[in-house]
């Protein structure tokens, strides 16, 4: 049983941030396996931004590697909080979500995160079945257990006091509210973001409080994107989705940063600890980074896609980058009809993502890094026509049809 308690605090810790606290993380384990009753891992999601991308399921990922050792995960939609909103940090609170926004965002958050966690060991629940019930001496009650002084520890609240930037009563409770959903679920483990350390902690301090055993809180870190320095974020456009189609998710995990490789083994896999110490080694050893981001590509996509999608990607990459030819299945771009030239369609090559700005567009064709059906093109005026295509840089293809 031992054996079992190490490889799984090994298992579950690998990649982690911090952990409060180890010891009590490795007796929860024990009394797991003594009494053969998995440990209820809770992950809180507010349902304003489902669009979910590879930085966002590393806590997803996490709790499918918990899954897999036998635990069960409970993923509070924060319905009745989401319709509050979380204080962001920002110069004022998150504006509150309707009812409709709040199911409809829950509805595509379900369809996501089953993209990664096991359905079978999963139980979703939103916290208007509990919280709704409270009445105001439940609240009341909720609320004398911290002080405001340990409230405005809370970085964001700091910040706009200092600033003499309002806030809201309502939002001094919303980390007591998450933190009452530990109670209600009893959770013996919650995860989250590094940038949720004080709602998580508060659940912690919540259950002592009301004479629960506390849970083990686990803080994951931020995944940088594919430009390697910022947050992955979907408006900074350096991130993989999970929808992505395999092509496309095999091209992008070849592009992170060779300084990530490791990092993104750690967090957007579920690969064993001792594999990525392996994998560690060989790049320490000078094995080429392209070959193990080849491995990592492999990886992720059969996650997602499975090895059809393995196999796709593959093709896409290969027949692209290592062939130099067309590959099949890329993004087409239908011009307006007077857009006849190259110079002419660089507007709406800007607009479609293909090209950062119309500048830039400009210097890659003047340092020769666009091609026309794989000739390069040196003139903007070059006459462009239905069914052409363009390699703009060097991993970007566009066929381009006729409106």
């Amino acid at each position: 049983m031992r054996k079992s308690v190490e490889e799984q605090v090994k298992i579950i810790t690998s990649g982690a941030h911090q952990v409060v606290n180890v010891d009590e993380l490795k007796r929860k384990i024990e009394k797991s396996l003594i009494e053969d009753k998995p440990m209820i891992i809770k992950l809180g999601l507010d349902p304003s931004a489902p669009d979910i991308h590879l930085g966002h399921a590393v806590v997803l990922r996490k709790i499918k590697q918990m899954q897999d050792l036998g635990h069960e995960a409970v993923i509070v939609i924060g319905d009745f909080t989401g319709k509050i909103g979380d204080p962001t940090g920002k110069a004022k609170g998150r504006v509150a979500l309707t009812d409709e926004q709040v199911k409809e965002n829950a509805l595509t958050y379900q369809k996501q995160i089953f993209k990664v966690l096991d359905k079978e060991k999963t139980t979703v629940t939103f916290n208007s079945e509990w919280l709704s019930k409270l009445n105001f001496e439940d609240v009341v009650k909720l609320a004398s257990t911290t002080t405001v002084a340990r409230i405005l520890e809370r970085d964001d609240f700091q910040k706009r006091y200092q600033q003499n930037i309002p806030i809201g009563i309502h939002e001094f409770f919303y980390p007591l509210m998450q933190a009452y959903d530990s109670i209600a679920l009893k959770a013996d483990m919650e995860l989250g973001g590094t940038d949720q350390t004080f709602n998580i902690l508060m659940g912690r301090t919540l259950q002592k409080h009301m004479g629960q055993e506390q849970q083990v809180a686990m803080f994951m870190p931020i995944l940088e994107g594919l430009d390697g320095v910022e947050k992955m974020s979907k408006s900074l456009g350096n991130y993989i989705g999970v929808n992505e189609e395999a092509a496309m998710m095999f091209k992008k995990v070849m592009e992170v940063p060779d300084p990530l490789i490791i990092k993104y083994f750690k967090l957007a896999t579920d690969e064993h600890p001792d594999r990525i110490a392996e994998i560690e080694k060989e790049l320490q050893e000078g094995k080429n980074p392209r070959d193990i981001k080849y491995e990592l590509a492999k990886v992720i996509t059969e996650l997602y896609h499975g090895i059809e999608g393995v196999e796709e990607g593959i093709k896409f990459y290969d027949t692209a980058f290592r062939k130099k030819a067309i590959p099949e299945n890329i993004p087409s771009l239908t011009l307006s009809k007077d857009k006849k030239t190259l110079l002419d369609a660089i507007p709406q090559l800007v607009k479609e993502g293909f090209a950062g700005s119309n500048g830039e567009f400009r210097r890659l064709v003047k340092q020769g890094g666009v091609q026309l059906n794989q000739e390069k093109i040196e003139d903007l005026q070059t006459e462009l026509k239905d069914q052409d295509v363009l390699k703009i840089g060097k991993k970007k293809f566009v066929k381009l049809t006729s409106a």
